[in-house]
């Protein structure tokens, strides 16, 4: 008789969504090391390949709101972890949460799961439901739908999470460090009880094992209940910052303080609206009941100013795992470069770039590797950067995400603009752009050695454009195309030169004194050893690009 996986010693089976995103990465290995066995849910399973633990978890491709795809993953699932949201996919978000929710708990209780935990908001005690900001109000009603499921559920609601790369804390983050003199607006008077996100994976952990009878929300925070005025004078006294003026006008609404936000910090207006609209209401834990079931060790919950120094430690470090753009933002493309047949016939506008490098493949690759954030682009940076402030204009990303580690990157991280698509080490880096384009766009650098041994650059930006306004886009930039990705081919490989003749061991600090270079005289040059081309062609294999 077959043994039934639930009834053996081992931990319990845990089935996370949102393993991609900046909580569900954390939570992850946390199970883990606490003897759990987990499987992942991802739409793009990719993504996940290039974590640190993922060779311990299993990973099944789906979608909460697809329940043909659920069915296989709940497959002997005890505890079932909901860290997904639909947060600035458009305004119909709250509708698809709904769905996605029903959806889910449909299906964890045919599959009979023993646990749903889900992480939710924590939200005002007086103010009704209907009166919530959107945000808030579609994670009240997510809770309720999973406590209502007929599966026992542990909703913790939480306010403002404090941790390295999470958006709270990027915003309060750049908002302190780039405005010693700030004009905010009336929320930063309003009272907040932030936790540190430790505190928050631990509660998540520990409600794996809460008894079958339990079935409500908790309301999780630190020991510390400040405004976000307090939060920023703290946090300029952690980091070691002269004494900030806050100066609160009242006429600043949601919509100018999210713009705001997006101007001043990573974080784009189309996260930081709900965010900023949730400031307005005060969340101060009315319980620690969560301490029965998951008891608090010496030292926890951690106080705000200890959240503040162990973030910016990671931040310094260069240790951060997860950040707030971890996972891909709603709305942004995400088709990876195809080869459906559907594709056949498309128009395929393609850029390429081919230099002989005389250093060694794995120089180059470290240039290559090192792309993007401080290091920039290595060509032409004014054009990158206005290239970046019109995507924020438009409502995109812009170029300020920068990268997650200085040195390595791996599939699903965010890249200024882009997202990584492909990392094949020492030999491809593929990134797909996420800023605001009339069609789909891909950017590939590829490090390799032709027949005589010698190493070579190839670089190839693709752009599959959506209906007229895409043709004219791409023909538009196309004159540009010789400065940037010209110059960038050239001042990738001059990098990596100048890294192997001085013996150096790790990625350039900076691509501005390279991309300086780049003159209209220079980037008109060619020879056997620096070719381009570019083309339009009819292909089921290839599209899609990028530009600056």
């Amino acid at each position: 008789m077959a043994t039934d996986p639930r009834s053996t010693s081992r931990g319990a089976l845990c089935l996370v969504t949102g393993a991609g995103g900046y909580i569900g990465g954390r939570l992850v290995p946390e199970l883990l090391d606490a003897g759990h066995r987990v499987r992942c849910l991802a739409r793009t399973p990719a993504n996940l390949r290039d974590h640190p633990w993922a060779d311990r978890a299993e990973v099944f491709k789906g979608d909460v709101t697809d329940a043909a795809t659920l069915r296989p993953a709940f497959r002997d699932v005890e505890v079932a972890y909901y860290l997904v949201h639909s947060l600035g996919s458009g305004r119909d978000f709250e509708e698809t949460d709904r769905r996605a929710a029903l959806t889910f708990a449909e299906e964890a209780r045919a599959a009979g799961v023993r646990r749903i935990v889900y992480l939710g908001g924590l939200t005002p005690a007086d103010v009704p439901e209907r009166g919530l900001s959107p945000h808030l109000r579609s994670r009240a009603e997510v809770g309720r739908i999973l406590l209502g499921s007929g599966v026992p559920t542990t909703v913790l609601r939480a306010a403002v999470v404090i941790g390295s790369g999470s958006a709270s804390f990027e915003m309060l983050r750049y908002l302190t460090e780039r405005l010693p003199v700030m004009v905010t607006p009336s929320w930063v008077g309003t009272r907040v009880q932030p936790i540190a996100v430790r505190d928050v994976l631990r509660y998540l952990v520990g409600s794996a094992d809460m008894p079958e009878d339990v079935n409500r929300a908790f309301d999780i925070g630190g020991p510390d209940v400040l405004t976000y005025h307090d939060m920023m004078i703290r946090y300029a006294r952690v980091a070691g910052l002269p004494r900030r003026l806050i100066v609160p006008v009242p006429m600043l609404t949601p919509r100018l303080s999210s713009q705001w936000i997006g101007l001043v910090t990573p974080v784009p207006a189309a996260l930081a609206r709900p965010l900023a609209e949730s400031l307005k209401y005060e969340v101060v834990c009315a319980e620690h009941d969560i301490a029965a079931y998951v008891p608090d060790p010496p030292g926890t919950p951690v106080p705000f100013d200890r959240a503040l120094i162990l973030a910016l430690q990671r931040v310094r470090e260069a240790r951060v795992t997860t950040r707030w753009s971890s996972a891909s933002l709603p709305g942004a493309p995400s088709d990876p470069l195809p080869t459906d047949p559907d594709w056949a016939g498309g128009s395929l506008y393609t850029d390429e770039r081919e230099r002989a490098v005389d250093a060694d493949p794995s120089a180059l690759w470290r240039v290559v590797e090192g792309i993007g954030g401080e290091n920039g682009w290595y060509s032409f940076p004014l054009a990158w950067a206005v290239r970046g402030w019109l995507d924020r204009l438009g409502g995109g990303v812009g170029l300020r995400r920068g990268r997650r580690d200085a040195q390595r990157l791996r599939v699903g991280d965010a890249l200024d603009f882009w997202r990584v698509e492909e990392v094949e080490r020492g030999a491809l880096l593929r990134l797909r752009a996420e800023m605001r384009l009339p069609g789909l766009a891909w950017l590939e650098m590829r490090v390799e050695r032709d027949d005589a041994g010698r190493t070579r650059y190839r670089q190839r930006a693709l752009f599959h454009p959506r209906g007229l306004a895409g043709q004219v886009y791409w023909w538009s930039v196309a004159p540009f195309h010789a400065v940037v990705f010209g110059g960038m081919a050239r001042n990738i490989a001059r990098t990596a030169e100048r890294a192997a003749g001085a013996g150096a061991s790790s990625a350039p600090r900076t691509a501005s004194a390279d991309a300086a270079r780049t003159s209209s005289a220079d980037v008109d040059r060619s020879s056997s050893s620096d070719s381009a081309r570019a083309s339009t062609t009819r292909s089921d294999t290839d599209t899609g690009p990028p530009h600056p």
